[in-house]
């Protein structure tokens, strides 16, 4: 007889120290799994995951159906269960079950698949249940949800939004509930999430590690005594969960009573419309979670407090409209929307009963809200003032060069251009501050030629595990090709000797499928900074078709960085990394001005792609250049040489040359304006082999189709 091996204790849910909004915004999801999960946001080591954990022992056990996969409810089963019907089925009790979706989770691991062996051994289709199944009235938590790819993402954000998981693949169509509380935790300094699955996310959390010595020393010792003695420390704090966990399931039975007042639901509505949030969903969640934290509190009606303690945990993250905003409140902005939505609730005293998740009914007035600070802008500055027209074929021409009255201004976005006679006396150039950028757009995608095998995304071609199957292979692909094996068995199964059902395989009948999908690049930006491109208007335009790019490489999970060249040489700003709202933070903070060594920019760019291969060498480069194609800086020429001479233009072909033989594919922006154009990007773009496009060629509305980066053929292919 084998003794059963017991679970590893838990570290108890209690025991955490110091993430009050953290356990609060857990608590209330418990209390009413309908508000939508939770998304908790914070630096490595703060105990994201331990206390997510934690949390499962705390909710109430569930009545399932006896042997139903799916965990049906017995007192209310899923009419549409694959294991039903259920009528009059055997209940029992089982905890509620947390689920862990690792980051590289396969699809059929998520929604479950054909069960390939008794397909194959019994002749049956049979389906086999996955992750979300299993997750169905429990805790499903995904940690670096943000590093989940996006095939995987959109599967999440189907299921939890309707509350059921369909599965069509394999000639197989049905469906199952899955309804489940949605925890996922994630690092910023990965990147961040987008706006669409934030705003699916009904609470979030940021988490930081306290800077108080006696917080600290206390998360130590607690730590330090779960590790030396884990039941112990945890039968320590068993009443203090205990206590939690019959809280819980009090406020499950309150909250369905709780009334929520007209005056309440206008504050709602108007601190909602006060941070001007897209769609009604902020709403709702912030009624729901003023709910839960009104019976979390044993209280039968909503109040002010719960509208406020709701608001700080439910608008942060639906503030996040733009890829590239900045998740957050400040607590100046709340008390003043706190204030002023106190006033649209006074206005509603009255009206009637308002209808939330709990009966109607009417309340009296609701109390004052706080003062608060005055609201802020947050529309960008007013421009400095007109600026004169970028002119002349090389940026020389006096309207290019500063107004007069611009000179004094610390955000002046003006430059000397290279050609101006300040540049030619020998004068250090001006440092300009950066430009304004111009609306962004929607950026025509540019490609990488050929066929990859780098991380699933959403720009170039790729073999992938998650594509669409293109053929069979009996020596490689990915899972096995269902129908192109049972091809390769069938003529054999006489010869065999196969009686009965099933098939009869060998190794060599076994057919992989081969699937094409879209893979992420690494899209480097090689920026002219320099006083040719310093022009305001010009500078403005390329910093906003930057900043278009880089939204559409978020878009494509892209790996990104930047190199910049002005003054001397070249300068990597930012290297390679998921992070792209940094890189368009930096791009923001930019600063031109001075002369242009196209040749130690191209060179820059080079040797991060050559570093970059070492590290990720699956990962094919794109290089995006945007320059004029004017250069006055050689790789070996000093201060006081002649910027005219040609040997600088020479130099940076020399180095487009060496880009271009290192294979990395390549698209030129070409940033040059004027009635006269030169065409040095042009001539930059064939040594490199790459599309050369025009600014106005960028946006996704001017041209239809794909610019593919290719060196083969047409550098102009689209």
């Amino acid at each position: 007889m084998t003794a059963a091996v017991s679970a590893p204790a838990r570290y108890p849910f209690s025991a955490v120290v110091g993430h009050d909004d953290l356990q609060l915004a857990l608590l209330l999801n418990a209390v009413h799994p309908r508000i939508g999960g939770v998304l908790v946001r914070g630096e490595k080591g703060t105990a994201k995951s331990t206390i997510v954990r934690a949390l499962a022992a705390l909710l109430p056990a569930l009545d399932v159906v006896t042997d139903c996969r799916f965990g049906c409810d017995p007192h209310e089963p899923d009419p549409a269960c694959p294991d039903g019907p259920h009528e009059d089925a055997a209940g029992a009790q089982r905890p509620a079950q947390l689920v862990e979706l690792p980051v590289g989770a396969t699809e059929d691991r998520l929604v479950g698949s054909l069960d390939v062996e008794r397909a194959l051994t019994e002749g049956v289709r049979a389906y086999q249940p996955g992750l979300l199944a299993a997750a169905h009235r429990g805790v499903l938590y995904v940690d670096e949800v943000n590093l989940l790819h996006d095939h995987l993402v959109d599967l999440l954000l189907d299921a939890s939004a309707m509350g059921r998981s369909h599965i069509e693949r394999e000639g197989m169509s049905m469906s199952h509930a899955a309804s489940f509380l949605l925890v996922g935790t994630m690092n910023p300094e990965e990147g961040e999430l987008r706006p669409q699955l934030l705003d699916r996310f009904g609470l979030t959390v940021h988490v930081s590690a306290s800077r108080e010595v006696d917080t600290r020393t206390e998360v130590v010792r607690r730590r330090l005594a779960f590790e030396s003695d884990p039941a112990g420390f945890a039968r320590r704090w068993a009443d203090d969960d205990a206590e939690l966990a019959a809280r819980i399931s009090a406020a499950r039975e309150r909250v369905g009573s709780v009334v929520v007042p007209d005056s309440e639901v206008r504050r709602i509505a108007a601190l909602c419309a006060a941070f001007e949030v897209d769609g009604m969903r902020a709403d709702l969640v912030l009624a729901r979670t003023a709910v839960a934290h009104a019976a979390w509190r044993g209280a039968d009606a909503v109040a002010q407090a719960d509208v406020e303690a709701a608001a700080r945990l439910a608008l942060p993250h639906r503030r996040r409209r733009d890829p590239f905003d900045e998740p957050g409140i400040e607590e100046d902005q709340l008390q003043q929307a706190l204030s002023d939505a106190a006033e649209s609730a006074d206005t509603g005293e009255g009206d009637g009963s308002g209808e939330g998740d709990g009966e109607g009914g009417t309340d009296e007035g609701p109390p004052e809200g706080p003062d608060g600070g005055g609201p802020e802008d947050d529309g960008p500055d007013d421009p400095d003032g007109p600026d004169g027209p970028d002119g002349g074929p090389g940026g020389g021409t006096p309207e290019d060069a500063d107004l007069p009255s611009h000179n004094d201004r610390p955000t002046g976005n003006g430059a000397d251009p290279d050609g101006s006679p300040q540049d030619d006396s020998g004068r250090a150039p001006r440092e300009r501050a950066p430009a304004a950028p111009d609306p962004a757009f929607r950026a025509r995608l540019l490609e990488v030629p050929g066929l990859g095998e780098g991380a699933p995304g959403r720009r170039s071609r790729a073999r992938s595990r998650i594509g669409q199957v293109i053929r069979s292979s009996a020596v490689d692909g990915h899972g096995v090709h269902l129908q192109a094996t049972l091809s390769a068995a069938a003529p054999h199964q006489t010869s065999r000797g196969r009686k009965g059902p099933g098939l009869l395989l060998h190794s060599d009948d076994l057919r992989y499928g081969l699937r094409e999908g879209r893979e992420s690049n690494l899209v480097l930006f090689a920026v002219d900074a320099s006083g040719s491109m310093a022009a305001r208007e010009r500078m403005s335009a390329v910093s906003g078709a930057v900043l278009s790019l880089l939204r559409d490489a978020y878009q494509r999970r892209d790996k990104v960085g930047v190199v910049t060249f002005r003054g001397s040489g070249g300068e990597v700003v930012l290297p390679p990394t998921s992070s792209v709202e940094t890189a368009a933070a930096r791009m923001r903070r930019l600063r031109t001005g001075g002369r242009t060594p196209l040749a130690d920019g191209l060179l820059t760019a080079r040797s991060v792609v050559a570093s970059e291969r070492i590290r990720d060498p699956q990962r094919r480069p794109l290089l995006v250049l945007l320059t004029d194609g004017r250069a006055t800086v050689g790789v070996d020429t000093d201060a006081g040489a002649d910027k005219r001479s040609g040997q600088a233009l020479e130099d940076a072909l020399a180095a487009a040359k060496r880009v271009a033989d290192l294979g990395v594919a390549a698209v030129v922006v070409d940033c040059e304006s004027g009635p006269v154009r030169l065409g040095l990007a042009n001539r930059v773009a064939t040594v490199l082999g790459a599309a050369c496009l025009r600014l106005d060629e960028l946006s996704a509305d001017s041209v239809a189709g794909v610019v593919r980066a290719a060196r083969e053929g047409s550098p102009h292919a689209a």
